[in-house]
């Protein structure tokens, strides 16, 4: 009974997520002057890369908690996308904060750096660089797996394809290099929109304070999402001592760094951007009354 009710729960959290995600990206298409700017289009990547992964994510946790099981080749396609945009978020988050820094530190050059032009290359770049890792453990996989081996049925998870403990290894080697890199260019970045902030007067300082506090908020998601890389090890080391209890840690691994640093990104570009805000508003009334005019037509053909 308990385990139905989070079973519900989950899919509840996962449908109003969903939801958001929906209109945000239905604002994005719809208002054109979002599309030439750099920021909004990183904030649409994350959209689709969280929408993604978290259906994706969502599957496998169901197939999960009833012990169903797929064959390796399987969910090793399903796997591949899993960890592909489990890193896509947070390389994109560090996107944005240096967008932030170049807008605040190095105004005069923004434009040129950061064109649409520009942020195509980037989205390509920040493709190639999170399929880093999953390059990695998979390599290593292909390299250890026997062919039957991919034939055989079982509970579909990215442990599954670390054969060896070298493996392990390498995988929390990788993850932690891309965790120091990361850390580091948001620490420089908040670094230097601080100094500009403090020297800057008038609407400047309200223009950098309000970037600061961007960069915070990409920081304490950034934190979240790259937490996430280690949930695995735990999960891993829970497995082999009770099944349940390896049920219940990949829920509660689920709820706090798959949903929750991914509710963020509609808080910070959804509500605190007025621009984004504004044409979110008016969205609104536009749903509304072709809900109403949807009503009234099937109310007519009633009648």
């Amino acid at each position: 009974h308990n385990g139905l009710t989070t079973h519900r729960c989950q899919q509840i959290l996962v449908i109003i997520f969903l939801c958001i995600n929906m209109l945000l990206i239905v604002t994005f298409l719809k208002k054109e002057c979002f599309h030439a700017s750099t920021r909004y289009i990183l904030f649409f990547v994350i959209l689709l890369s969280d929408s993604f992964l978290l259906l994706m994510s969502d599957i496998l946790l169901i197939l999960t908690n009833f012990k169903c099981s797929l064959q390796v080749w399987l969910c090793l396609i399903i796997s591949l996308f899993v960890l592909l945009y489990s890193i896509v978020t947070p390389v994109t988050l560090t996107a944005m904060t240096l967008e932030r820094y170049v807008a605040i530190c190095m105004p005069l050059r923004h434009g040129q750096l950061c064109c649409i032009r520009s942020t195509m290359y980037c989205i390509l770049i920040i493709h190639g660089l999170s399929s880093g890792p999953c390059i990695v453990i998979l390599s290593m996989f292909f390299a250890s797996a026997s062919l039957s081996f991919y034939r055989q049925y079982t509970i579909c998870s990215v442990e599954l394809f670390i054969l060896y403990r070298w493996q392990d290894h390498v995988r929390s080697a990788v993850h932690q290099f891309y965790f120091l890199i990361m850390s580091i260019t948001i620490v420089f970045s908040y670094v230097k929109i601080m100094k500009v902030a403090k020297a800057a007067s008038g609407e400047n300082k309200k223009s950098t304070k309000k970037g600061l506090r961007t960069v915070v908020l990409h920081a304490f998601q950034l934190l979240l999402c790259l937490l996430q890389l280690w949930t695995p090890f735990i999960e891993t080391a829970v497995l082999p001592i009770d099944f349940n209890l390896y049920r219940n840690v990949r829920y509660f691994n689920y709820i706090l760094f798959n949903i929750a640093p991914r509710c963020l990104s509609p808080l910070i570009y959804g509500l605190r951007d007025e621009a984004f805000f504004l044409e979110l508003k008016n969205l609104m009334p536009a749903l509304s009354c072709s809900e109403k005019r949807k009503c009234n037509l099937m109310h007519n053909s009633h009648t």
